[in-house]
């Protein structure tokens, strides 16, 4: 199973709806590694290193996100790993 680094950019209302809180939990859960940003433009960027399962699942999960958001685009990049993150956390 391969290790990838992912980088999401996710696009609607997802500001002060618990976004952030919401993607450090779930991507907790799944052991994946990185951080979540808000954007100044009103974009959330999440950067996530794990098995492709578990970023899929995380992918999957971003496309509604916490019950007050309102996804209506996601931008994804994937790379190779590089394995520079500790532990998942908000920035």
């Amino acid at each position: 199973m391969s290790v990838e680094q992912w980088h999401l950019w996710i696009e609607g209302r997802v500001q002060g709806v618990g976004y952030r809180a919401s993607t450090e939990s779930r991507a907790t859960q799944a052991s994946l590694t990185g951080f979540v940003t808000n954007l100044r433009d009103g974009r959330v960027k999440i950067v996530a290193e794990g098995p492709e399962p578990d970023l899929q699942s995380l992918l999957d999960w971003c496309r509604q996100g916490p019950p007050s958001a309102d996804v209506t685009h996601i931008s994804v990049e994937k790379h190779p790993a590089q394995g520079g993150f500790e532990d998942f956390r908000i920035r």
